[in-house]
C-alpha cells in the first residue's frame, strides 16, 4: 500500500461487482463491474477529485468508502484525526463493528447531489440539521444542539431565523448550503461531495465552491469531490483521479492535469469542457464484462492491438503523474 503524508482515507485495490438480473425468474445472471482495482490516497486538509462520465464508478467508489455498499475486494483504511500525523496506524473500515461504523460515519459525511430529495420536506431546517446528531455520540441536549445549529447555519451563509423554515422555502443553492451544514454539524474529518454543484446555475456553483474552500481553510477539512466537470475539478481540487468504466486511468495534481493531460480519455474530457467533442465521445461501452484490456481501447484513436488484449498498469512517472496507458 503506497503511503503519503498525513492521509485521512486510503483506498487500496478496490473493486465492486453487482449482480444484474433481467427479471425475478431470470436464468442467466449478468454482472456489472462497477469499480475495478481502484487505489488512491486522500490527504488531510486536501481535496481529491474523482472525475468521469456518468456510470464510470465514481459514486459507487464514494459509497463503498462509507460502506453503503460492501466491496467485492480491496481495502479501505481510515486514519482518525486523534492519531499522531507520523503514525503508521490505521483502521480497516471493513472490520468495523456496527458501533464503530456508526462513529466512522459521524466523521465521514456524505453530501448528496440533489438537496430537494435528500432533505425531508416535513422537517424544519433545525430538525434536518440535528436529527442525526440526536442519535450520535455527540448529543448534549436540545439547548446545546440549538446553539450549534445556529453557529453552523450562519457559517454556511444563512441566518439563525432560517432554522425554523422548511427546505421547500429555499432556492436550490440555499438548500445545498443546508445539506453542507448538516454534514458539518458533527465536525467531520471528511466531506464526500457527490456532484454538489451540477444541478445549480453557474453563478451559484461558484458561490458553493467558494464556501467549500472557506470551510476547508477554517476547519482543515478534507473533501472527496465527485464531478463530471473537469473545469470545476481543476479549480477546486488539489489532486484529480480520472475514472473510466470503473478503472482509474490517470491521476495528477490539478494544476498539472490541466496543462499536461496524458491519457486520451482525459484529453477527451477537456475537449468536452471546451465544446470540442470528437466522434469518439458518442459511444459508452457497457461494463457487463470484466476488464482484461485497456477500458478505453474501443474509443481511443491511438489504440494498438496490445491495448485490446492487455490491461496496462497504472504507472507513476518521474513527476508523480500517474497514467494507465501503454503509450507512456
Amino acid at each position: 500500500m503506497e503511503m503519503t503524508n498525513s492521509p485521512v482515507i486510503q483506498v487500496s485495490h478496490l473493486s465492486k461487482h453487482f449482480n444484474l438480473e433481467a427479471g425475478f425468474f431470470a436464468k442467466n445472471k449478468k454482472t456489472v463491474y462497477a469499480v475495478n482495482d481502484v487505489s488512491f490516497c486522500l490527504e488531510r486538509g486536501k481535496t481529491y477529485g474523482l472525475v468521469g462520465e456518468s456510470g464510470c464508478g465514481k459514486t459507487t467508489t464514494a459509497r463503498l468508502i462509507i460502506q453503503m455498499y460492501k466491496q467485492s475486494s480491496g481495502e479501505i483504511f481510515y486514519y482518525p484525526k486523534s492519531l499522531p500525523e507520523d503514525t503508521s496506524e490505521f483502521l480497516n473500515v471493513e472490520n468495523f463493528s456496527k458501533k464503530e461504523l456508526k462513529k466512522f460515519r459521524e466523521k465521514v459525511k456524505y453530501v448528496f447531489q440533489d438537496p430537494a430529495r435528500s432533505l425531508n420536506p416535513r422537517m424544519t431546517v433545525f430538525e434536518v440539521l440535528t436529527s442525526g446528531l440526536k442519535y450520535s455520540s455527540m448529543w448534549k441536549g436540545k439547548e446545546e444542539a440549538l446553539k450549534l445549529a445556529q453557529e453552523i447555519i450562519q457559517e454556511v451563509g444563512l441566518k439563525k431565523e432560517d432554522l425554523y423554515r422548511r427546505p421547500a422555502e429555499f432556492s436550490g443553492g440555499q438548500r445545498q448550503r443546508i445539506s453542507i451544514a448538516r454534514g458539518l454539524i458533527m465536525n467531520p474529518d471528511l466531506l464526500i461531495c457527490d456532484e454538489v454543484v451540477s444541478a445549480l446555475d453557474v453563478s451559484i456553483q461558484g458561490q458553493i465552491i467558494n464556501l467549500l474552500i472557506d470551510l476547508r481553510k477554517k476547519r482543515n477539512l478534507s473533501y472527496l469531490f465527485i464531478t463530471h466537470d473537469l473545469k470545476v475539478a481543476c479549480y477546486f481540487c488539489d489532486k484529480i483521479g480520472v475514472m473510466y468504466r470503473g478503472v482509474l486511468v490517470e491521476e495528477a495534481p490539478a494544476e498539472n492535469l490541466y496543462k499536461e493531460a496524458l491519457h486520451s480519455y482525459t484529453k477527451l474530457l477537456f475537449e468536452g469542457a471546451k465544446n470540442l467533442l470528437s466522434n469518439s465521445s458518442l459511444e459508452v461501452k457497457t461494463t457487463l464484462e470484466e476488464e482484461v484490456s485497456c477500458p478505453f481501447a474501443h474509443r481511443c484513436p491511438k489504440a494498438r492491438e496490445k491495448c485490446r488484449r492487455q490491461m496496462p498498469e497504472l504507472q507513476t512517472l518521474d513527476d508523480g503523474h500517474k497514467v494507465r496507458c501503454f503509450n507512456y
